[in-house]
This record gives C-alpha cells, sequence and structure tokens, in this order.
C-alpha cells in the first residue's frame, strides 16, 4: 500500500514548529500529581450567537465536568482563534511540537481527517466507542471517523437554514412552506428589493457554501476523499460544478448578496439580515439568538435552498469533534472528561446557551431546548441535520478548501469557466506543482 503524503501544508507548519518552537511541548505541562487532581487542557473554539459563559458556555461545561470527577481531574480551557483557518493552524502547532497539554481538543470536522491521518490523535478507547455513539446525529458519527474508526467525539452539530423575515417573504411572492430554489430566492429578493446573506470571503466559510452548492446539485467536490493525493479525483469540472458558480455568479452580479458580498462572514451576513434591507440569510443556528433587528417575532427558519429545483438540497454540515492529542499525559482521563461534556444534560445546556446544536438526538426534545428554538425552529434544525452534507473528509481538505477560495474570489469574478480552472490548479497543487 502506497503510504500517504500528509498535506503539503501541514508539512510546513510542522518544519516551521520544529525549528522555531522546540520548547513548545513543554509549555503548560498537563499537571497533576499523584495526590491530587490531574491538570486537564482544553483548547476551546469561541462560543458564538447567544452563548452565556455563566449558563452552557464551554467554559462552564469544564467547571461543572471538574466538579463531577470527583477530584480525578480540572480543566482549564484555552481559547483559540476565532476562524476555523486559524484555529487549524495553532492546532496543528502544537500537535506537530509534541505539545503535552493537547489533552481535549474542540476541532472543526473539516479537518479531523487531515489530523488523523497524520497520527496527532491518541486512540478512542475501544470500551467507549458504543456510548460516544450513541444517540448520535448519523452525520456526527461520519464527521468522527476516519479509516473506518472512530477517531474524536460528536459534541455539537452545526447545519445550516435558510433564515427570512415573513414580511419580506410575502413581499417576495414566496411560499416557505414549499421548497426553495436559489434562482426562486433571488429572483423572489429581486422582486422585494432585499438581500440575501452569504458567505462569500476568502476564509473557510465561503468553502462551505460552494461545497453545499455542489452536493446540491448532486455532485461531490472530492468523488474519493479517501485516496492519496496523486489518485484523488474532483468532481468541480462537472455540471453540478458549474451550477453552483451560476448561483454565486447570479448572487453577486444582481446586487443581491449586498454591497459587501466578497467580504462577508457569518458576522457580517448576520448583521446585513438584521438591518433594514436584509430579508434572507443562509447560516448557522445561532442566527435566532443573535438576531439584533427590532422584530424578533417576524423572523423564521426553513430547510436550505435546492441548487436544482426538483433536487435534495445539502444544508452544509459543521460543529466541532472533540478530540484527545497523541502526546496527552492523561489521555484516559481527556476521554472520561469528553464523555461527562458530551452526555445528553449538558448537550441540552449548551445548544440553549450557545445556539449550537447537539450531537444528540434527545437532546431537541428537552423543554429548554424547545424555548431557546421556537416556533418549530428546534425540529428544522433536527431535520436538517439528518440531510447536511459534510465537506469532503479527507485529509487534504486544508489545501483543497484554500484553493477553492482564491479561484473563486472574488465573487464578482466567477462564471462558468470558474470549475474547470479551480479543479484543475487543486490537482497541481496537490502534486506541487503549484503554490497556494
Amino acid at each position: 500500500m502506497k503510504r500517504l503524503r500528509p498535506p503539503r501544508r501541514g508539512i510546513a507548519i510542522s518544519a516551521a514548529v520544529l525549528m522555531a518552537t522546540t520548547g513548545l511541548a513543554a509549555c503548560g505541562g498537563s499537571g497533576g500529581s499523584g495526590s491530587g487532581p490531574a491538570h486537564l487542557t482544553w483548547y476551546i473554539n469561541p462560543d458564538v450567537g447567544n452563548a452565556d459563559a455563566s449558563k452552557g458556555g464551554q467554559a462552564t461545561l469544564a467547571k461543572e465536568c471538574s466538579q463531577a470527577s470527583g477530584g480525578k481531574y480540572r480543566i482549564k480551557v484555552q481559547l483559540l482563534p476565532n476562524s476555523a483557518s486559524d484555529q487549524r493552524i495553532q492546532l496543528l502547532r502544537r500537535l506537530a511540537g509534541g505539545d503535552k497539554t493537547m489533552d481535549l481538543m474542540s476541532v472543526d470536522p473539516a479537518f479531523v481527517s487531515e489530523f488523523a491521518a497524520a497520527g496527532y490523535f491518541a486512540p478512542v478507547p475501544k470500551n467507549m466507542i458504543d456510548d460516544f455513539k450513541a444517540d448520535r446525529v448519523q452525520s456526527s458519527i461520519d464527521a468522527s471517523t476516519y479509516g473506518g474508526k472512530l477517531m474524536s467525539v460528536p459534541f455539537w452539530s452545526n447545519t445550516q437554514l435558510l433564515w427570512y423575515k415573513k414580511s419580506v417573504a410575502k413581499k417576495a411572492g414566496l411560499d416557505m412552506s414549499k421548497p426553495i430554489t436559489w434562482d426562486q430566492l433571488i429572483k423572489g429578493a429581486q422582486r422585494a428589493k432585499m438581500q440575501i446573506g452569504v458567505q462569500a470571503k476568502l476564509y473557510e466559510g465561503y468553502s462551505v457554501w460552494i461545497n453545499a452548492l455542489v452536493a446540491g446539485a448532486g455532485g461531490e467536490v472530492v468523488k474519493n476523499p479517501n485516496a492519496t493525493y496523486e489518485n484523488i479525483k474532483l468532481g468541480l469540472d462537472t455540471k453540478a460544478g458549474k451550477d453552483a458558480a451560476k448561483i454565486i455568479h447570479d448572487v453577486s452580479s444582481t446586487g443581491v448578496g449586498g454591497p459587501a458580498m466578497g467580504n462577508s462572514t457569518e458576522t457580517e451576513s448576520l448583521n446585513l439580515f438584521s438591518s433594514k434591507k436584509g430579508g434572507f440569510l443562509v447560516n448557522w443556528p445561532y442566527t435566532y439568538g443573535a438576531y439584533a433587528g427590532k422584530d424578533k417575532a417576524d423572523v423564521a427558519a426553513t430547510m436550505y435552498p435546492q441548487t436544482v429545483q426538483g433536487e435534495k438540497a445539502a444544508p452544509p454540515y459543521g460543529g466541532i469533534q472533540l478530540a484527545v492529542g497523541k502526546d496527552s499525559q492523561h489521555a484516559d482521563l481527556a476521554y472520561q472528561a469528553a464523555a461527562c461534556i458530551t452526555n445528553q444534560k449538558h448537550q441540552a445546556d449548551y445548544m440553549a446557551a450557545s445556539g449550537n446544536p447537539a450531537s444528540r438526538k434527545g437532546a431537541y426534545e428537552t423543554a429548554e431546548v424547545k424555548k431557546a428554538f421556537p416556533n418549530g425552529i428546534a425540529a428544522e434544525i433536527r431535520k436538517s441535520l439528518d440531510v447536511a452534507a459534510a465537506r469532503p473528509l479527507t485529509p487534504y481538505w486544508g489545501d483543497i478548501s484554500t484553493a477553492l477560495q482564491q479561484k473563486f474570489s472574488p465573487p464578482s469574478s466567477v462564471n462558468q469557466q470558474t470549475p474547470a480552472k479551480t479543479q484543475s490548479f487543486i490537482l497541481k497543487v496537490l502534486n506541487g506543482k503549484a503554490l497556494l
């Protein structure tokens, strides 16, 4: 069997770490003495939306699980950068440097395969695998798996919805009780003279949108995600890729994406939706708690738009997986902590406090989650998770994503030749014939 080549960007990062930060592994130490609790460090992504650090945020989960451990361990949280791309780089630096404080990590599912392929995760204990899969939505289990093995623990499972103002949808002539296509949404926004919030800045969120559009047209950005780099097959230079490019072109060229579409992240698109000009938005469930507009009763949500009429929508799948670093000195305790963090009570508490959806199905039936996501929104999130499409679970996603963002930017330049040019560029990058 040919050995899997680690992602080229990962190699560059690792080399830089080993040469420039040789002392990294010693910083912070997991600590703990034989007579006291082990000190576990949990690298967390920032809580967003309506997160309340005093009621169910990750810091609170760390505190509660420390207390519930009976003195076995104490969890300290370390905050990662805001963007998924920057989180990936920091985690890679520490993992490649043999940092012993990598007891627990909140990892974007797009990077689980990359880290697992490099051997950076401690094995999940065999006697805990069934528990970590129990009651989880299948998409979260898939995102935690690499090479047929569970490599991380499902924590929360994100999916995007189509948010809309009921008054604007009526003005736009759209029946939101039925499936909506991107074409219908664009034309409706034009009729209502309103705008659609999307994520199209040169960052991971733009790759999320592109992948969802391709998947919604029945295609795949990567056809064989388990392949080694020289055998990888892409599905951008296809009808599905061109369908995706047309939607991005239309959102941009009609102006419904707003005046700063090419600089829009989740935050900017939510701000647009909250403004007087905002009528529609594709974004994650934290949107409801974070909405800052005047009339929240006017806000509703439905299934993500279809790329092609008649084809099922493929909402983006996101979220966070919990992983344990291979050099952790307390891997067994870290997995015990992960079990506590992801039990049903904590899943429901975290979803209600942060707006980030639970990976456990049972959490959606709790009163607190239904209260946090009223008017059927909780059920809509649960429904969306059953059909959500993950980004390709390939160890090369970091390079592929960066190349996608570069070649599809700015959105105003996207045309029917963009998918073919992007596919050619990605293959050159993976084979060392082009640089990002």
